[in-house]
């Protein structure tokens, strides 16, 4: 448990130095793979102008480069706060095997960073969404997914 605390620790005081910095939100994680420290991140959305620069982005984007890996299993991610939609969506694509977190959603939300609009999103039929999505070309686009298949280059995720 007392490892935890650590890393959680850190993930808390990035958080921390990111408000004292004004790089972006109140935000930082760690990732660890064996007992260290592979990859490490800040909210950098207002610094880089960058709306995907979650702290959890920037440490598996870290964690990924400093293994030479899109694939993060056997590693755990320290939030400082309960992941976004989009954080928890790249945990799932990086295959983060264990997820750690300090605050809460809501307590996100009390601090202006408040996420319920997309889930509630979510749930809603396509059409009455607040972003109209519209279906193209899908036959083209199968055509790929076809190609995808009967490759023999490709590398799976």
């Amino acid at each position: 448990m007392e490892q935890h605390k650590k890393f959680m620790r850190e993930a808390i005081q990035l958080a921390a130095q990111n408000v004292h910095g004004n790089n972006g939100g109140p935000f930082g994680a760690v990732v660890v793979k064996d007992g260290q420290i592979i990859g490490s991140g800040t909210n950098l959305v207002t610094r880089k102008n960058d709306p995907t620069a979650h702290a959890e982005i920037v440490a598996i984007r870290e964690a990924c480069s400093t293994l030479n890996t899109f694939n993060l299993e056997g590693c755990a991610l320290y939030s400082s706060c309960e992941p976004c939609p989009m954080c928890l969506g790249a945990l799932y694509w990086a295959n983060i095997s264990k997820l750690y977190y300090a605050s809460t959603k809501e307590d996100a939300a009390k601090a202006d960073f408040d996420d319920s609009h997309i889930y509630e999103e979510f749930n809603l039929p396509k059409q009455d969404r607040r972003i109209p999505s519209l279906q193209l070309m899908r036959e083209e686009a199968v055509m790929v997914f076809e190609k995808w298949i009967i490759s023999e280059k490709k590398i799976t995720y």
